[in-house]
C-alpha cells in the first residue's frame, strides 16, 4: 500500500510561505505529476513528502499513519534526484545494492534484489560497469534501480529527465510509464515540462505561488480547465486567449465579428479562450476575425501559424501540414464554437 494524504500542509521560510495549505489525496498506486511555474513550491512540496524539508503545519499521512516528524529513513518512500548521485568507484550492482548492504541486508538478499531490479530496468548486461561507462538513460535507470531495490510503498521523482537529451528524453518516459505499470507502485513526479506530465500522469496538480490551481487528469485539465492559469498552462502551444464581451446571445471581438454565446452564464465573460486546433482558416473576410500570417513552422505533420490580428494580439492556429504554405497572406479565422472557453474577471471559467 502506498495512499499519501496532504492535510493543511504548509511550509514556511522564515516570514515567507512558500506552500499553502495544500489539501490532497494521492491514491495508492496512481502516478500524480505536480506541475507550475519556476518557484511555485513543487519541488518544496516533494522533498516535504519525503523529509528532506521540515513541514511547518499540516499533516503528511502515509496508509492512514502520520509520518510528519519522521525522519525520510522511516518513510518507506524512495527519492530519485535530477542528479543520478552515483558513485564512481562502484560497480552498477554495488551502487544499485548501497542502501540495502548500509542497512545490514545479508549479500545473498542483496544480489537476488538488485538482479530482480536489473531485470526490470534491463540493466542485466551492465551490472559490472561503472557509471563513467554508461550513457545518461543508463545512469537514470541504475539511479531507479537503487531505490527499487528497496522495495518502498512510493516512489519520488524529482525531474529525473531534465539531464537528457530530447531523445533520451523520451525513451526514458517509456520507460517510467512501462516500470510504473509492472510494479503498480505510487508514484509522485515532479517536472517543469508538460509533455511528460501528460504523457505519464494518471493526474495531474498543478501549483502556482504554493496553491493547488487544479487536479485531474491530463484529458480534464487540457479540455475542461478551471482557471485562466491552467487552460494556459497546460498545452502547447498554449491556448489563444483575446478580450471579449457579449450581447444576447452572442460574443463580440472588439473590431472583428461575433459568434453564439451558448451559455447563460457567459455574459459576464471578458476573455475567451480557444486552441490553436480549434481555429480554421477561412478566406478572407469570413470567420470571426482576420488577421495577417507572421510566421509559419512547418513540424511536418503540423504547421503552426502565428497571425497577427491587430486588436486580438497574435494568434497561434494549428493547422495539417499537408495545407498550403500561407505566410504573408491575410486570412479569416474561425472558432469552433462548441470548443471555446470564456472567463469572467477574475480568470475563473464561466
Amino acid at each position: 500500500m502506498g495512499a499519501i494524504q496532504l492535510v493543511d500542509v504548509e511550509k514556511w521560510f522564515g516570514d515567507v510561505q512558500v506552500i499553502k495549505g495544500i489539501n490532497l489525496g494521492i491514491r495508492d498506486g496512481e502516478l500524480i505529476i505536480f506541475v507550475g511555474p519556476s518557484g511555485c513550491g513543487k519541488s518544496t512540496l516533494l522533498r516535504m513528502i519525503a523529509g528532506l524539508e521540515e513541514t511547518s503545519r499540516g499533516q503528511i499521512l502515509l496508509d492512514s499513519n502520520d509520518v510528519t516528524d519522521k525522519v525520510p529513513s522511516e518513510r518507506e518512500l524512495s527519492m530519485v534526484f535530477q542528479s543520478y548521485a552515483l558513485y564512481p568507484h562502484l560497480s552498477v550492482g554495488e551502487n544499485m545494492g548501497f542502501a540495502l548492504k548500509t542497512a545490514g541486508r545479508s549479500k545473498a538478499e542483496i544480489t537476488e534484489k538488485v538482479r530482480d531490479a536489473a531485470r526490470v530496468l534491463k540493466l542485466e548486461d551492465y551490472l559490472d560497469r561503472r557509471p563513467k561507462e554508461l550513457s545518461g538513460g543508463q545512469r537514470q535507470r541504475v539511479a531507479i534501480g537503487r531505490a527499487i531495490v528497496r522495495k518502498p510503498k512510493g516512489f519520488l521523482f524529482d525531474e529525473p529527465l531534465s539531464n537528457l537529451d530530447a531523445a533520451l528524453r523520451v525513451d526514458m518516459r517509456f520507460e517510467i510509464a512501462r516500470l510504473h505499470k509492472t510494479l503498480e507502485t505510487t508514484m509522485i513526479y515532479v517536472t517543469h515540462d508538460q509533455v511528460e506530465a501528460m504523457t505519464l500522469a494518471d493526474r495531474i496538480v498543478v501549483l502556482k505561488d504554493g496553491e493547488i490551481m487544479q487536479v485531474g487528469t491530463p484529458r480534464q485539465l487540457y479540455e475542461s480547465p478551471d482557471n485562466l492559469f491552467v487552460a494556459q498552462f497546460i498545452g502547447s502551444p498554449k491556448m489563444n486567449v483575446v478580450p471579449c464581451s457579449t450581447s444576447g446571445d452572442t460574443f463580440v471581438l472588439q473590431d472583428h465579428g461575433t459568434g453564439p454565446l451558448g451559455h447563460p452564464a457567459r455574459q459576464t465573460a471578458v476573455q475567451l479562450g480557444v486552441r490553436p486546433e480549434h481555429i480554421s482558416i477561412v478566406a478572407k473576410g469570413q470567420g470571426h476575425c482576420a488577421g495577417i500570417v507572421e510566421v509559419s513552422e512547418y513540424l511536418g505533420a503540423d504547421y503552426f501559424h502565428y497571425i497577427n490580428c491587430g486588436s486580438l494580439g497574435l494568434l497561434t492556429v494549428r493547422a495539417s501540414g499537408a495545407s498550403d504554405e500561407i505566410e504573408g497572406q491575410t486570412v479569416g479565422l474561425h472558432f469552433d464554437q462548441n470548443r471555446l472557453h470564456f472567463f469572467d474577471p477574475d480568470g475563473t471559467v464561466l
